[in-house]
């Protein structure tokens, strides 16, 4: 074994076997924060997104399944009580990337922003500055793997995430590798890769519940980041990566825009024409126009992010209220805000 992980294995199916044999040790990191940041709201915001097999949820505990290079492990954050600590467990097999997972779940829990200095820059606009007043520790989570979230992104234009995790589920149990780990440390589920970008580019999807045109934008993305083409980070700014992800046919400016968002935690990523954003009760009865929108957006520079999701909690606020509709296409679920 090389790394703590084998090769990967034949197995029947359309998945493969990663076997890492049994593993009893891991490493462990403690990331402290400032506060206001809850909890809550990352255990919400992963409970209606759970991909199972990659992700496994508890009450005081995410993990889910991670690949570096050649290397395949786990990774499990935790809250430590009484503290201002994330304590992060890493598999054995991935123990000399700790620096580099720490660092990537900083990222994704947003465990290095100023929550202070987001209040300050909202506090005199009239539509976000009370929904901040209100909730100050609101973050911005993110994904550990910006393809994976380019993915959702793609599967989750014009549906419910609800909808989204559906099938996005059913390319993890169709195409995900299988991964064999006899580990007393890793969470119960966790069986499965996130399929490669070659593997979704390959596969055939037709039955896979998505419109014949959507299939087609996910493979050609898929096989764009697979032989190259499309390299996917933020090395040049947001601007150049929406850019180039619009490149792509049937990636537009939300789908790219919400990439950003959640895919690297870019904090001035603004997906204007997102519907739960145009249709949250702070605009009133009638909502506002995307046009409206992105023009509002402006002052709320450098910190759209931050705005977008408050806006988000503004809209699933309401829409957990008895008799009010759904509305498809929108980002965030109707929830009751005590579980944030």
């Amino acid at each position: 074994m090389t790394g703590g992980t084998a090769p990967f294995q034949s197995a029947s199916g359309e998945g493969r076997h990663i076997n890492l044999g049994y593993r009893l040790s891991m490493h462990i990191a403690h990331l402290p924060y400032v506060l206001p940041w809850n909890w809550s709201q990352f255990h919400q915001h992963f409970a209606l997104r759970l991909l199972s097999g990659v992700e496994a949820l508890e009450p005081d505990r995410y993990s889910r399944v991670v690949q570096i290079g050649r290397h395949v492990g786990w990774i499990s954050v935790r809250p430590i009580p009484g503290q201002h600590v994330l304590e992060l467990s890493v598999s054995d097999s991935l123990g000399e990337h700790l620096p580099t997972l720490s660092l990537r779940v900083r990222k994704m829990f947003d465990l290095d922003v100023d929550p202070a200095e987001i209040a300050r820059h909202f506090a005199s606009d009239r539509y976000l500055g009370p929904l901040i007043a209100a909730d100050p520790g609101l973050r911005l989570p993110s994904a550990f793997n910006p393809f994976e979230q380019a993915v959702r992104a793609v599967v989750g234009q014009q549906v419910t995430v609800k909808a989204a995790v559906t099938i996005t589920r059913r390319l993890v149990e169709r195409l995900g590798e299988n991964l064999d780990c006899a580990d007393e440390n890793k969470a119960p589920g966790l069986i499965k890769l996130f399929p490669t970008p070659s593997a979704i580019a390959t596969a055939a999807l037709e039955n896979i519940g998505m419109p014949g045109k959507r299939v087609a934008t996910l493979k050609r993305l898929a096989a764009a980041v697979a032989d190259g083409a499309l390299e996917l980070h933020i090395d040049n700014g947001p601007d150049e990566l929406v850019s180039r992800l619009c490149e792509l046919p049937g990636i537009g400016p939300w789908t790219a825009q919400y990439i950003a968002l959640r895919g690297f935690g870019e904090a001035d990523a603004f997906p204007a024409a997102d519907l739960g954003l145009l249709k949250a009760p702070l605009w009133g009865e009638g909502g506002i126009s995307s046009r409206a929108l992105r023009a509002q957006s402006e002052a709320w520079r450098p910190w759209r992010a931050y705005a977008a999701v408050h806006i988000w909690q503004n809209y699933s606020d309401a829409a957990a209220k008895p008799g009010r509709p759904w509305i498809t296409g929108a980002e965030s679920e109707p929830v009751s805000s005590a579980s944030r």
